[in-house]
């Protein structure tokens, strides 16, 4: 892993970060976008997703708003992604809290190639069969191990499964790592998951690998979150903190304040 040459290259190339997600974190994961250093655009019309995405370094699917018009959108725009070769993050939002979410992310999986599934625990427990409880878009929990959850979504789903919780894990099937950076308080406000997922996308623009990119991301974004708690007042205040932390990332030092194992 080598997040600080990542975010130097991410700058430095400023990539075009396609995202197709929900209208209510939309205005944050292109805030955090820009933040780090890439440019989001934030386009879901089935009549332009294909040619955006030409121009794109990586897609972002977020099921959070679902229609039928925006499922089609996104399962036009990741063929598109796949023959270009650029890679595909999914975010499953509310998987297993109602059919309709669980069906179209495992329907995104068998069409697309995703490179990376962002999720919270439970999310990805009700992709791979694993009992899990959900509220709303909320994970309420999920059995078990959350390295080997990981590791049996990689094996499972033939991606890199990126499980978010207290302590973050990738795993690519075999290679299972722990990121412990982060803070309580990305807990507190809305859409740090899908803040997470838009920021993968990011790292993978210029990552040498999908796991290494999976792995970077969680690194950068935790460190943020330290560094948007330390003055924090409460949620409000953290909230504007955590797009300022992220601007201020040091390439220089991102490497050593990482706790990856």
């Amino acid at each position: 892993m080598n997040a600080g040459e990542s975010l130097r290259k991410l700058r430095e190339r400023k990539p075009l970060i396609h995202q197709i997600t929900n209208y209510v974190v939309m205005n944050e994961t292109a805030n955090a976008t820009l933040a780090l250093g890439a440019l989001p655009v934030m386009a879901h019309a089935r009549e332009e997703v294909e040619e955006m995405v030409g121009f794109a370094g990586a897609l972002v699917l977020n099921i959070g708003t679902l229609s039928p018009a925006w499922v089609d959108a996104m399962l036009a725009a990741g063929r598109t992604a796949n023959e270009r070769g650029v890679p595909v993050v999914l975010d499953p939002v509310g998987v297993g809290a109602t059919r309709y979410r669980t069906e179209t992310a495992k329907r995104i999986l068998d069409e697309v190639d995703v490179a990376v599934l962002r999720g919270n625990a439970g999310e990805v427990a009700t992709l791979v069969g694993v009992a899990a409880e959900m509220r709303g878009v909320e994970s309420m929990g999920a059995g078990g191990d959350a390295a080997d959850l990981a590791r049996a979504a990689g094996r499972a789903l033939g991606v890199v499964a990126s499980v978010t919780g207290p302590v973050d894990h990738v795993s690519d099937g075999e290679r299972v790592v722990a990121i412990a950076n982060g803070d309580p308080m990305l807990a507190s406000i809305t859409g740090t998951g899908c803040m997470s997922s838009a920021i993968t996308g990011c790292f993978l623009a210029v990552a040498d690998s999908s796991f290494d990119g999976a792995v970077e991301a969680l690194a950068a974004f935790g460190v943020a979150g330290e560094d948007a708690a330390v003055d924090a007042k409460g949620p409000g205040s953290f909230h504007v903190n955590l797009y300022d932390a992220l601007a201020a990332l040091g390439p220089a030092t991102l490497d050593g304040r990482a706790r990856v194992s």
